[in-house]
């Protein structure tokens, strides 16, 4: 058998098991088996690179590359559904369609899964292009991200039409959202409201090797193209679940409004059981034909309608009340609870974010509480069942002391929140700035995750941030569940993160309402650790988005002795505490300019622009407000933003008129 021969019979089988496992859920062989036979094609495919194909098994791990996205035109638009909540409004739905077609019809009920919608083009059974929804009439080209998704074939079987267009829903099931957002969590990143925030972040995300790793599901539910193989809306999806797609086994084929409504009636509850996230349903008359002929209004179709469910809510038991202790040290209120099924999880504990709502919702041990969901990361308590009152403990009220340390609270006039103000002294608090200091996008030391810091905080080898700097390997590797190997990885990343910018670094230090976009145009504007420590009130609010509460909070941080002697060891431990002279603006050509970026370039990428734009002295803006200077347009600029910028006046540059002003260094207002 010749090399390519190998290949191809490789590529086929390794598809098939592909398909058994994700689409089916029937695996033939063992995970141990299947990761053989990849590595085996991989070998050969580097041995022979003339044979390379995008659509290989081997291509599903993705690509470190970055490309910006490149908007395409839909060839069919992707009109929204019209929404409706209530059993009555269906009916009224059903009726318009009877009256309209004047003859029997069916009714498809369908689950309407709620993640990212995605069109996927297919010619001559290989997937040539993934395009998002965008506006309707345009959106991103995906593609090379929507490969690394195993449930999505790329090469199909059977007898398919040349040419297609199948649409579905990305998803990211609970369980990856869930391990997702644990992730995110001991990082202190923000966590993802629900499942399909997290499908469509990364889906735009420009590093397809981690969409891979974060194993998005899809399921597929339209058919379109000009030789369909049916003349029916659900024997297309049959058909296509033949070829290879994964198709709902939830839809149902409905003969009268009663059938509908039972539809809806079961689902309204078994969704619950799901390993993915569902908002309703959506209801098309299954005959192309008559699909036709009720036609469209401006914004939906006429044959199909989604039913939204409400906001799932549960009624369970208050058992007590826990407070946690963040790394600014800020009291959050947890509600633990009697176990409830709610959006796919067992919920056992809901936040109450405060003294406020506890006060508000006057609740006692022992109450029966409403607890909502609806897809959010965090249940909340929304109400209680006061008629269920009968044997209830003591009244709520918020803790007068911190739950670690014992220190009384503080609560400032103008928040809600109470917080500990033993910064220096609360467990929790000092391992939490030494997480947050380490994290990806602070110092980025790997290996140092939240349970190897509380291990060596308890073993006496950190208190403080600049303790990192002072690890020794023969230390570190003495420790249980460590050794010698994870110590000097530890040590090689801490000697790494010395040469992380200072933006990173003053974000890392954790000084209250610096996040890492206020700390880099902290670090922009003031260049270096030593002028910033010797900043005003006024010079500090000055800098564009720097408000009272954050200047307060820099004077504040920088006043106190304690956290300039730690600057003073870090900086003798190497770290950055200015900005590298090669990162200042070259030029002053948009100095003091704000510019929004829409469309697409022939030039330069996006990314290239905004740091021309750096460069030169400028803003980046993410929105049209009235103080841009300009849009720089390309192609295809975004209807929305083109209408705000002509009812505010905002000018328009070109690419190419933007190169000239770059090129000659004179912009005229």
């Amino acid at each position: 058998m010749t090399p390519q021969e190998q290949i191809t019979q490789l590529r086929d089988e390794l598809n098939r098991h592909n398909y058994n496992y994700y689409v089916l859920n029937s695996p033939t062989i063992s995970d141990f088996e299947f990761d053989a036979k990849l590595r085996e094609l991989q070998q050969l495919e580097s041995a022979h690179p003339e044979f390379f194909d995008p659509n290989s098994p081997t291509q599903r791990v993705g690509s470190d590359l970055n490309a910006a996205f490149v908007q395409v035109a839909h060839r069919y638009p992707m009109l929204s559904l019209a929404n409706t909540y209530s059993a009555g409004d269906v009916a009224d739905w059903y009726e318009r369609v009877s009256r309209s077609l004047g003859e029997p019809f069916e009714v498809i009920c369908e689950l309407k899964y709620d993640g990212t919608s995605i069109s996927l083009i297919y010619e001559n059974g290989t997937l040539q292009q993934a395009v998002t929804r965008g506006d309707g009439i345009r959106g991103d080209d995906v593609t090379a991200n929507v490969r690394t998704i195993r449930s999505i074939p790329l090469q199909l079987h059977g007898d398919f039409p040349a040419q297609f267009e199948i649409r579905g829903e990305i998803l990211m099931p609970w369980t990856v959202f869930e391990r997702l957002n644990r992730e995110r969590e001991a990082q202190e990143e923000p966590l993802f409201a629900n499942p399909r925030n997290a499908a469509s972040g990364t889906l735009k995300m420009q590093n397809s090797a981690e969409v891979a790793r974060r194993g998005l599901d899809a399921y597929l539910y339209y058919l379109l193209g000009e030789a369909l193989p049916c003349d029916n809306h659900y024997d297309n999806l049959q058909q296509a679940a033949s070829w290879g797609f994964k198709v709902s086994d939830a839809m149902k084929r409905c003969t009268s409004l009663q059938e509908v409504l039972a539809y809806i009636n079961y689902w309204d509850s078994e969704r619950k059981r799901l390993p993915v996230a569902t908002d309703g349903m959506v209801l098309k008359v299954n005959s192309l034909r008559q699909q036709k002929n009720l036609g469209y209004t401006a914004k939906s179709p006429r044959w199909a309608i989604a039913y939204k469910f409400q906001a799932e809510r549960a009624c369970t038991r208050l058992n007590s009340v826990s407070y946690q202790v963040g790394r600014t040290g800020v009291i959050t209120p947890v509600a633990n609870l009697d176990p409830v099924q709610l959006s796919g999880t067992v919920v056992k504990r809901a936040s109450l974010h405060n003294a406020d709502i506890i006060a508000g919702l006057d609740l006692h041990i022992g109450d029966m509480v409403y607890v909502e969901k609806g897809g959010e990361i965090i249940p909340k308590i929304t109400g209680v069942d006061v008629d269920a009152r009968l044997l209830i403990g003591d009244k709520v009220g918020f803790t007068k002391t911190c739950p670690e340390c014992g220190t009384p609270l503080v609560r400032d006039d103008d928040e809600a929140a109470h917080y500990c103000p033993n910064e220096d002294g609360c467990p929790p608090q000092i391992k939490g700035k030494m997480e947050h200091f380490v994290s990806r996008k602070a110092m980025n030391i790997d290996g140092l995750g939240e349970e190897t810091i509380a291990l060596l905080y308890d073993n006496g080898l950190l208190h403080n941030v600049a303790d990192i700097y002072e690890l020794r390997v023969p230390d570190m590797a003495r420790l249980e569940r460590l050794g010698a190997k994870s110590a000097h990885n530890i040590k090689n990343g801490i000697e790494a993160s010395k040469q992380v910018p200072f933006a990173r670094v003053l974000f890392a230090l954790g000084i209250r309402y610096v996040g890492e976009t206020v700390a880099k145009k902290l670090a922009g504007a003031f260049r270096s650790i030593d002028a910033l420590a010797a900043a005003t009130y006024d010079q500090l609010i000055a800098v564009p988005d720097i408000g009272e509460s954050i200047a307060q909070s820099v004077l504040n941080y920088f006043a106190q002795d304690k956290h300039r002697q730690l600057i003073e060891r870090l900086r003798a431990h190497g770290l950055q505490m200015e900005t590298a002279a090669d990162a200042q603006p070259t030029f002053t050509t948009l100095q003091g300019l704000s510019i929004v970026i829409s469309g697409v370039f022939a030039h330069h990428s996006r990314d290239e622009y905004k740091a021309i734009i750096e460069q030169h002295g400028g803003k980046n803006a993410g929105s049209v407000s009235g103080a841009t200077s300009f849009i720089l347009a390309g192609d295809n600029m975004g209807p929305a933003k083109l209408e705000k910028a002509r009812k505010l006046g905002v000018r328009i540059v070109d690419e190419e008129e933007f190169l000239q002003i770059i090129e000659t260094k004179s912009y005229q207002q």
